[in-house]
């Protein structure tokens, strides 16, 4: 197995990891990533699809591995302590499962409505010249969607938004002291704020997500107040950060390949949805622990390691999809990684995929002359993969 070496701060890396992606897949199905915790990784699709499914490695720490967590960083995991997604079964089964009997399909597809008038209500409200459209679209449609869905106030968005920017920075690379206080500030002001409207909810229950995972049951189960905190805080941080960066990388992408509109048509949009979410993925990385010796194409996996899962690299390898690098939405659609696979398939996938169906197409009729106003520019966010901005002109 080779070890490569690529900084993931680097600024021609943050612009266009997809070179690096290519050559580590050449190298091998495998490879340990130097500048990466030297972590065995791939980019290869087989691979990655195989890993999500394989019940021998997951999310959850080994006991072994559990170091003491600093005390400064004591809020932070108490609440990630309850994720679903940092849990493996039997705990995630019966967490998930609770979840997904409050997060119906009925009730995300009953959001189209919706999500289609909050969509030319903030086209209404663009502003005229050159503007961010991720400050003013991109950041506040996915934000005001979980918001009304959860039963929390929209006018709480700037500070929902502060607040998940500040915790997903915990899983960036290049993590600072000062990043982690302010993402521990931003836990406590999270919690403060979700205890209070869970505890409205419980008195006062209304037709809203919080007050339907209150009510779940199953088996004779429920979702402890803490387990409650920590799903809501997970549905507002993954919805978000995933959405504004699907519809930003989205956007650039539609605008640099002069996409015709006929893609966003209705008999295409979901092709189109699936191949910016091939193309250009919200999320780079998912990372598993090795909970056995794991044999998989030749190579050993140790018990113990931690695999990296390069899911933008996977959505590109050759040989899964034919010249992977070139944008094509008439693309037949085939499975890719963007959101997972096997038990931690991202239980909002359907609400991310169902509000760029229709935010698209709304936005590129209101805005037939959209173009860009400068070159995007992605982000130091790694392993997230979105844009600073997304300054465009409609006029």
């Amino acid at each position: 197995m080779q070890s490569l070496s690529q900084s993931p701060l680097d600024p021609a890396f943050v612009q266009n990891p997809y070179p690096f992606y290519h050559s580590a897949r050449a190298a091998g199905p495998f490879f340990r990533w130097a500048d990466y915790g030297d972590r065995i990784s791939t980019a290869n699709h087989a691979a990655v699809s195989a890993l999500f499914r394989d019940r021998r490695l997951g999310r959850e720490i080994p006991a072994e591995k559990r170091g003491t967590i600093p005390a400064h960083l004591a809020p932070f995991y108490a609440v990630e302590a309850h994720s679903m997604l940092e849990l493996e079964p039997p705990r995630h089964t019966r967490l998930r499962g609770l979840v997904l009997r409050a997060f119906t399909s009925r009730r995300i597809a009953a959001l189209q409505p919706e999500i289609t008038q909050l969509c030319h209500d903030l086209a209404d409200s663009l502003p005229d010249g050159d503007f961010d459209l991720l400050k003013h679209f991109g950041q506040r449609l996915p934000v005001i969607v979980i918001a009304r869905l959860l039963g929390v106030p929209e006018e709480m968005g700037d500070d929902l938004l502060r607040w998940s920017n500040a915790m997903v920075g915990m899983y960036q690379a290049g993590l600072t002291r000062a990043k982690e206080d302010v993402a521990v500030q931003a836990t406590e002001d999270f919690v403060a704020f979700m205890r209070g409207y869970i505890d409205q909810r419980r008195n006062t229950p209304r037709d809203d997500l919080i007050s339907a995972l209150i009510a779940a049951e199953q088996a004779g189960e429920k979702l402890s107040t803490d387990e409650l905190i920590t799903t809501c805080i997970l549905l507002l941080n993954a919805g978000h950060e995933a959405t504004v960066h699907s519809f930003g990388n989205g956007v650039k992408t539609l605008l640099e390949t002069a996409t015709p509109p006929a893609a966003l048509a209705p008999d295409a949009i979901e092709a189109t949805v699936e191949e910016i979410l091939r193309y250009d993925p919200p999320l780079h990385i998912f990372t598993r622990h090795v909970y056995e010796d794991v044999e998989i194409m030749g190579t050993t996996l140790p018990k113990g390691s931690e695999v990296a899962l390069l899911l933008g690299g996977a959505n590109r390898d050759p040989a899964s999809w034919d010249q992977p690098d070139r944008f094509d939405p008439a693309r037949p659609i085939k499975p890719n990684t963007s959101f997972g696979a096997g038990v931690h398939f991202c239980v909002g996938a359907p609400l991310a995929r169902l509000e760029l169906q229709i935010a698209l197409p709304i936005l590129f009729a209101r805005l037939p002359k959209l173009r860009l106003a400068e070159p995007p520019v992605y982000g130091n966010v790694y392993h997230f993969h979105g844009l600073e901005r997304l300054m465009v002109r409609a006029d």
